[in-house]
């Protein structure tokens, strides 16, 4: 239930993850000076009036939405997860699962939710020999997941480019980032995925289920190869090891260095017709480099359009080879250049992998945010008409808002290779993912906000029913989710917001939810359904 790849939000408010065993208790004395803290046993468990209470439940990244659960569970292991599902179960309380804290909708930060599962300490990194796989826990951060995985045995997964999103719902939502081109989706290298569910007999326990055909639990694997997070039960462990590979490289060694670059051109320079043109190339040029084994695949970009008044638009990414990494930058500012006399001010340098891959890049929608995002997967390039219904968007008269964006990120390469049938993720066939995103700060500015935005959206996709169910789309994303997508009055199209989202594996995924969640526990505003 997290975002992947938005622009960066390390300017937003972050509540920082609590480690909050090495706490006393709230109200209980302080040890003299000098003595050690008292760990409190695990798993912890915080209520309101506790004074850690507000810092758990401000984790969340949307202002939009928060919960008052009457417990949050602070876990520290599986056993913990187990231990508050079944006092979840027991009570009758609404239970939902928090990693990173990134999710975009209201399907943790739900009023109903009363016992709030928080993962911040399960945080560890290990090699597992005996699977021959790497464990990471599912309230690790993608950027303690890279510094782990690069430091310690110089191998990566391709995640997303946030690196204080969460692991937990990122990778079973799909996972990208600017490796993905070269090396595909975070799934496409998981092996195995422990989760704490709830049986027929309404008691929790925890399964562990793996991709070998051989396994009797192998539907609950594939249901969080892009299943997204929250449908099944609490996902507490990943393991990832790469399919078909050197049994000695079980996941993919990244590039020592990447050309780190940004471009941007200044809104005043750019009219309808320049912003048009400018948008024409790079779709041609990513039609024509996404194909898998491209050498282009190790160029990630994400151009964000960000309304007026700000000052510029901004292409920015990074080329993950250490050979040959600046006539694949150059080919593409040259395509970019085509038709265009606005020329962008430049930024390019030269990174160690691991700085890249855990500075992030991108602007994002401001300091304190309510936030509404929508997605979509594109298998073209967004025609002259598409990009300046954007155009006037980004530039309207009667929206003078600095935090609005389209942005459109190179997808495909590898990615493609996968049959859309052998994970949950059912996206293979597309050239870039896009988002609409604003942010704002005062909730009276609600319905402004989110009149834009899906209007913009609607106008967009506007053969497709206002939603991303066009002859070249593809659907979203789920790690974006959306809510409107599931509203009669803001999808018009004849596409269901679960098509949208998992395309013909839907029936699939409800099999595996009657399966392992037959009373249905874990449930939100975007669930996997029994209907």
């Amino acid at each position: 239930m997290t975002n992947d790849n938005a622009p960066s939000r390390r300017t937003l408010l972050r509540g920082a993850a609590l480690t909050a065993a090495s706490l006393p208790l709230a109200g209980a004395a302080l040890p003299a000076a000098g003595s050690p803290l008292p760990r409190e046993q695990a798993p912890i468990t915080v209520v309101p009036g506790d004074s850690r209470y507000s810092s758990l439940v401000f984790r969340g990244y949307n202002r939009r939405f928060e919960c008052e659960p009457d417990q949050i569970r602070v876990v520290g292991s599986t056993a913990d997860v187990v231990l508050a599902v079944n006092e979840a179960v027991r009570t009758g309380r609404r239970i939902a699962v928090r990693s990173g804290g990134h999710c975009f909708e209201n399907l943790v930060d739900d009023p109903a939710v009363r016992l709030l599962v928080d993962m911040s300490t399960m945080t560890d990194v290990q090699y597992d020999p005996r699977r021959n796989a790497f464990m990471v826990e599912a309230g690790a951060t993608l950027g303690e997941v890279y510094q782990r995985l690069f430091l310690e045995w110089g191998v990566t997964i391709p995640g997303g480019t946030s690196a204080d999103v969460g692991a937990g719902g990122h990778v079973c939502g799909g996972g990208y980032g600017a490796l993905c081109r070269l090396h595909g989706l975070t799934v496409d290298h998981l092996y195995a995925v422990e989760v704490v569910v709830v049986g027929r007999d309404g008691k929790a326990r925890s399964v562990v289920a793996t991709r070998e055909a051989s396994d009797p639990n192998r539907d609950l694997w594939w249901a969080h190869t892009g299943g997204g997070g929250g449908n099944f039960g609490i996902i507490t462990r990943y393991w990832f090891r790469s399919a078909g590979g050197d049994p000695a490289e079980p996941l993919p060694r990244p590039p020592s260095t990447v050309l780190d670059f940004s471009l941007d051109w200044s809104w005043d320079e750019l009219d309808r017709e320049t912003f048009v043109r400018l948008l024409r190339n790079y779709g041609e040029w990513t039609e024509r480099n996404s194909a898998p084994g491209s050498p282009a695949a190790a160029l990630y970009g994400g151009f964000t359009l960000t309304s007026r008044p700000t000052e510029t638009i901004t292409l920015s990414g990074q080329v993950a080879t250490d050979k040959g990494a600046r006539p694949l930058l150059d080919d593409l500012v040259n395509a970019l250049r085509r038709g265009v006399d606005a020329r962008p001010a430049q930024q390019i340098s030269t990174l160690p992998w691991l700085l890249a891959a855990t500075k992030g890049f991108g602007g994002g929608p401001g300091p304190f945010h309510r936030v509404k995002m929508k997605s979509g997967f594109r298998r073209r390039r967004f025609t002259d008409e598409q990009m300046a219904v954007a155009h006037h968007h980004l530039t309207r008269a009667d929206y003078h808002h600095p935090y609005g964006h389209l942005f459109i990120n190179t997808y495909g390469g590898r990615v493609n290779t996968v049959p859309p049938g052998a994970t949950a993720m059912a996206h293979r066939d597309s050239i870039f993912l896009a988002g609409f995103l604003v942010g704002w700060d005062d909730p009276s500015e609600d319905a402004k906000h989110l009149g834009w935005i899906r209007e913009f959206y609607r106008d967009v996709y506007a053969d497709g029913g206002g939603v991303p169910a066009g002859a070249a789309d593809q659907g979203a994303f789920i790690n974006y989710p959306d809510t409107d997508l599931a509203d009669p009055e803001q999808n018009t199209s004849a596409t269901a917001w679960h098509a949208l989202y998992y395309g013909d594996g839907y029936t699939r995924l409800q099999q595996v939810k009657r399966r392992w969640d037959p009373h249905g526990v874990f449930r939100h505003a975007l669930s996997i359904s029994f209907d």
